[in-house]
């Protein structure tokens, strides 16, 4: 094999493993809330969005395909968009790149920044990376792995804040808990459909020790708490109340579903992740609304 071949192979795989469908969830918050905040697009913006987009989910995923590499082999959802199934002889080059790649963009931003701003973003790597490492594995502690996940998605936002200089009003707060509270509640929902594989592979989740109905049902419950939050802000941020409604809806099918049919809630896991397209759209609208009054 050339090595043209073998570096694009090394590619595709480094691609597949960072999980491509999912790396705007990740590089949008940052972005809205840093520009929303200095209304200006600067140097700091640009690479602190790219790397929230491609370095921070290849170390966030990477790690992760590498070290549930045996319980992944037995899960009929990985090997594709949903998570890659990586052959042993791609992980020692998965988790240099993982690691390695992020260097120079938090060097940047370390540089950029303040310690405040270091702080954030530390939590942010350290979740990240806290999730799937070997002995702290906090995707395998209950409740923790869905804290966890959702701080994998609302700590760039976070960061973006105050890297930007951001007052922290009672509406931003009431902001990132709803937006943390949707992040809680999707990954217990995701969480439901692996119930099987998860324990054939001897891996605790939320959904293994509470079962999927009380999993959906906590995850019904948080995606409501959510938008109930979002009803106490400013206008117009109670129209971003509705934007839990087609989430719900997803969900809502499957809070009576039993552990041995807890599979089936991936048709609504693949709803879900077309949905986060559709409301990303809608609070780009609402965000360009907030910034043109």
């Amino acid at each position: 094999m050339s090595t043209t071949l073998t570096t694009g192979a090394v590619l595709r795989r480094l691609t597949l493993a960072s999980r491509p469908l999912s790396w705007v969830n990740t590089a949008y918050p940052f972005g809205a809330a840093y520009v929303m905040t200095t209304r200006e697009v600067d140097l700091r913006l640009v690479l602190g969005t790219l790397f929230f987009l491609i370095p921070y989910n290849l170390l966030m995923y990477g790690v992760n395909d590498v070290f549930d590499y045996e319980s992944d082999r037995n899960n009929p959802r990985k090997g594709g968009v949903e998570g890659a199934l990586l052959d042993e002889r791609w992980h020692r080059v998965t988790l240099l790149s993982a690691v390695l790649l992020p260097v120079p963009f938090v060097a940047y931003l370390v540089a950029v920044g303040s310690p405040s701003s270091w702080a954030v973003l530390a939590v942010s790597l350290f979740a990240v990376v806290a999730y799937s490492a070997p002995r702290l594995r906090f995707k395998e502690r209950p409740v923790l792995d869905s804290l966890t996940s959702s701080t994998h998605f609302v700590s760039p936002a976070v960061y973006g804040l105050v890297l930007a200089g951001a007052s922290f009003t009672r509406d931003v707060w009431l902001l990132l808990a709803a937006f943390f509270l949707w992040g809680a509640a999707s990954q217990a929902f995701g969480a439901v459909q692996d119930i099987q594989a998860d324990r054939e592979g001897g891996i605790s989740s939320i959904a293994t020790v509470l079962g999927a109905r009380a999993t959906v049902r906590l995850s019904l419950g948080a995606y409501l708490a959510a938008g109930a939050l979002m009803l106490l802000t400013a206008w117009p941020g109670p129209l971003a109340a509705a934007l839990v409604l087609p989430y719900v809806g997803i969900v809502w099918p499957y809070r009576s579903v039993t552990d041995d049919d807890a599979a089936s809630s991936n048709r609504g896991w693949r709803q879900f992740l077309a949905a986060n397209y559709l409301v990303g759209f809608l609070v780009t609208m609402l965000l360009i609304w907030v910034a043109l009054r």
